[in-house]
Order: C-alpha cells, then sequence, then structure tokens
C-alpha cells in the first residue's frame, strides 16, 4: 500500500517504536484521532476490492452493495474492537475484608475469530480467583468487559487465555488464577474437516490453582456443575 495510507502511517509509528502488531495485538495506544474513521473507510475499499476479485457484481447485485462497508464496520467497530481501542476503564477497590476464599465468575459468553481464518470462535470462559490480602478486587462486570476487550480480536483459543490471564494477575495481584474456556471453532464446523461436534477446551493454571490440587480440583468441580 502507499505510504499515504492511514494503516502506513500506523504501521510506521509501530516499527519506530520496535512494537509487534501481531492479529491479537492491541495497537490503540499508536491510534491518532480520526485515524481509526479513516482506517474503516481504507478496509472498506479493500473489501470492495477483495468482492470485485470473487467476480462479484456489487454493482447491481442488491444484497452486496452495501457489503463492503458493513464487513469493514464490522471488522473495525466490532469483532476486532479489540486491536483497536484502549482497555476498558476498571475501578480496583482494595480487600479490607482480607478475603481469601475462592471466588468463581462464569460462564462469560465470548464471540471471537480465529486468525487462520477470520472464522468465529464461540464460547464460554469461567475465571477462578484466589484472593490475597493485599489482592485488588474489580466489580463483577469488569470481568466481562476486560474478557470481551482481548477475545474481540483474531486469536488462537490458547493464547488468549493467556493474554486473559496475564490481564487479570497483573491488575488483581491474586494468590491464584485460573481460567478456563470451551468453543467451537467454525472453521472446523464451515470448512475442512465440517466437524460440527468438536469443541476445544484448555485452561490456565497459575499460582495456588497450579500448586494447590484440592484448590484445583475444587474450582474444576464447582464449574462442571454450572454445565
Amino acid at each position: 500500500m502507499s505510504s499515504d495510507k492511514v494503516s502506513s502511517r500506523i504501521r510506521a509509528r509501530l516499527r519506530a517504536a520496535d512494537k509487534p502488531y501481531f492479529a491479537n495485538d492491541n495497537i490503540s495506544d499508536f491510534l491518532h484521532e480520526g485515524e481509526l474513521e479513516a482506517l474503516q473507510s481504507e478496509v472498506e475499499e479493500a473489501m470492495q476490492s477483495v468482492l470485485e476479485s470473487l467476480v462479484i457484481d456489487t454493482e447491481h447485485d442488491h444484497n452486496t452493495q452495501e457489503t463492503a462497508k458493513r464487513v469493514a464496520k464490522m471488522y473495525v467497530q466490532e469483532v476486532f474492537a479489540g486491536r483497536y481501542t484502549p482497555a476498558p476503564p476498571v475501578t480496583e477497590f482494595p480487600n479490607a475484608q482480607s478475603l481469601n476464599e475462592l471466588m468463581i465468575v462464569g460462564p462469560i459468553t465470548v464471540r471471537s475469530a480465529c486468525s487462520h481464518h477470520f472464522c468465529p470462535i464461540i464460547g464460554r470462559i469461567w475465571i477462578g480467583i484466589m484472593p490475597s490480602a493485599s489482592s485488588n478486587l474489580i466489580g463483577l462486570s469488569k470481568y466481562t468487559r476486560l474478557t470481551n476487550w482481548i477475545m474481540s480480536r483474531p486469536q488462537i483459543q490458547e493464547e488468549a487465555i493467556v493474554q486473559l490471564a496475564d490481564a487479570l494477575e497483573a491488575l488483581l495481584e491474586p494468590n491464584g488464577i485460573a481460567v478456563v474456556m470451551e468453543a467451537d471453532h467454525f472453521c472446523m464446523h464451515w470448512r475442512g474437516v465440517k466437524d460440527e461436534n468438536t469443541q476445544m477446551i484448555n485452561s490456565v493454571m497459575r499460582g495456588a490453582f497450579l500448586e494447590d490440587a484440592s484448590l484445583r480440583r475444587e474450582f474444576l468441580t464447582l464449574i462442571r456443575l454450572r454445565n
């Protein structure tokens, strides 16, 4: 693309700062005011070229006349918004009562897209927290907001829950953190082997959840009961 493209300007800033811009990275710090709208227009133009390369007559086909615009808005403002917007504000408050019992949040419904085929990933996440006396606490809705912010990027599931665990661990400073995700991958359902029954389940266990088998078993048993 030519250097006057907004994507080229953003990419130049990222490279100058030696920052990665992988599919699941957040690059909001490198966008200037008004550039997100310009980026969406650029994506719309590129998507129109894709439709033309697919030999779709968008000029006369009433179903696809606005498709490039709709897809650009979907990518930039919705399904990949976690790349382009800052982290949601999260108010922290102290653990005044020195709570040190298991907390579980979930299931949180998540929607993402696989970075290999841009096909949907639809699933659920459970979060386990073992707070310490000095842990920060956050409101229940903030877990969902933070989870959705991280998942709204092209991802692979294994890396997504590591990103979520990293963010929660840095924010809460707990004695332990656990994240379990189960999801349907439409790159399996819709293409390739076209297996509609296969799900992927994976977990991240840190701190007390990794070291204490009874705590890990309690967490996994409780989320299993929710099913």
